[in-house]
C-alpha cells in the first residue's frame, strides 16, 4: 500500500508541469462557470435585489417556481419549446448523418473536399444576425427572391416572416442550412475515417452492393457517435437558442415564437425580474440534466456506449 502511494506521488511529481499547465484552465472554469452558477442557483430562491446582494436578499424558497408553473404562459412556452425541439430531432439531427453518408460515397477527392468546404465553412461561421438578414432578403414580401417566385407561379405572395404557421419551418430550415455541414463533414466523416477498407472489401466479396455496404458497414461505424450526440442533443432539448429565435420573432408570430430562452430575456432583462427568470433557467437546466442521465442510462441498457 505504501509502495503504491509512493509510486503515485512520484508520478505526480514527474508530471508536475502538466498539472501546472492545467491551473489556468481550472481557474477559468471555477471563476467564470462554477461560481456564477452558484450565484444563479442561489438567487432563484430569493427575492433578489442588486442593492442588497446575494446574502441580504429575502429568502422566498420555491415561490418563483410555483408562480412560474401556475403562470398561463408556462404551457404556451413549454408547447412552443417542445415542438421546436421535436422538429430539431426529426429533421435536423439526421441531416448531418445523411450528408456524411453521401460524402463518404464520393471517390473523386477534389469534388469531395470542395463540397465539404461549401457546406461547412460559409454557413457555420456566419452569425445568426447575418443569417436572419439573408432570410429577410429572400423571404420578404417587398422584393424577396422566394416570394417573387411564389408570386410568379401562384399569383400571390406568402408572408413567411410574420406568419405563425411558417415560423417553425423557417427556424428549422435555418438550423439545417447553418449546422448540417459542421456535423456531417467534421464529426461524422471523422468517425468514418476509422472504418477499415478491408471491411468494405469483404462486403464486396460477399456480393454486397453500395446500399448494403452503407447499411451494414458504414452506419454501424457511426453508431457510437450517433448515440453520444443524441444524448448531448437531449441535454439541450429545452435550449432552442436565444439569438436565432429573438431575431426572427415579431409581434405577429410571437404566439408560436416565445420559448424559455426568450422568455428569460424579456422577464429578466427588460422587466428586471432577476430571481423569477433565474428560476425559469434553473428549471430548464434541471430538465436537461435529467434527460442526459436518462438517455445515457437507456443507451447503456441497449448495449451502446454511453456518455459517462
Amino acid at each position: 500500500m505504501l509502495e503504491n502511494q509512493l509510486t503515485k506521488t512520484q508520478q505526480l511529481f514527474r508530471d508536475k508541469w502538466l498539472y501546472i499547465l492545467l491551473i489556468p484552465g481550472a481557474l477559468y472554469f471555477i471563476l467564470f462557470k462554477y461560481l456564477p452558477m452558484w450565484g444563479g442557483i442561489l438567487i432563484s430562491f430569493q427575492d433578489y435585489s442588486p442593492f442588497r446582494g446575494f446574502w441580504d436578499s429575502e429568502w422566498v424558497g420555491f415561490d418563483h417556481f410555483i408562480n412560474f408553473f401556475q403562470n398561463p404562459d408556462f404551457f404556451r412556452l413549454l408547447r412552443n419549446t417542445l415542438i421546436l425541439a421535436l422538429y430539431d430531432l426529426i429533421f435536423f439531427f439526421p441531416a448531418p448523418i445523411i450528408i456524411a453518408l453521401m460524402l463518404n460515397e464520393l471517390r473523386i477527392q477534389f469534388f469531395k473536399r470542395t463540397i465539404q468546404t461549401l457546406v461547412y465553412i460559409p454557413p457555420h461561421f456566419m452569425s445568426w444576425v447575418i443569417i436572419a438578414s439573408i432570410t429577410y432578403v429572400f423571404l420578404t414580401t417587398s422584393g424577396g427572391a422566394i416570394n417573387a417566385l411564389v408570386e410568379y407561379f401562384t399569383g400571390e405572395q406568402i408572408n413567411f416572416l410574420s406568419s405563425p404557421e411558417w415560423f417553425r419551418p423557417m427556424i428549422i430550415g435555418q438550423v439545417i442550412w447553418k449546422e448540417t455541414g459542421w456535423g456531417g463533414t467534421v464529426i461524422f466523416l471523422a468517425a468514418l475515417a476509422s472504418v477499415s477498407a478491408e471491411q468494405y472489401e469483404a462486403a464486396i466479396m460477399d456480393g454486397a452492393g453500395r446500399f448494403r455496404r452503407m447499411w451494414h458497414v458504414t452506419l454501424p461505424a457511426l453508431r457510437s457517435t450517433i448515440v453520444i450526440l443524441l444524448i448531448l442533443r437531449l441535454g439541450n432539448f429545452l435550449d432552442q437558442g436565444f439569438q436565432q429565435i429573438f431575431l426572427m420573432t415579431n409581434s405577429l408570430n410571437r404566439s408560436v415564437a416565445d420559448v424559455f430562452d426568450t422568455y428569460v430575456y424579456f422577464v429578466g432583462i427588460t422587466q428586471g425580474m432577476f430571481s423569477y427568470s433565474t428560476a425559469v433557467g434553473l428549471f430548464k437546466a434541471v430538465v436537461g440534466i435529467i434527460l442526459i442521465y436518462g438517455a445515457d442510462y437507456l443507451a447503456k441498457k441497449m448495449g451502446q456506449t454511453g456518455l459517462f
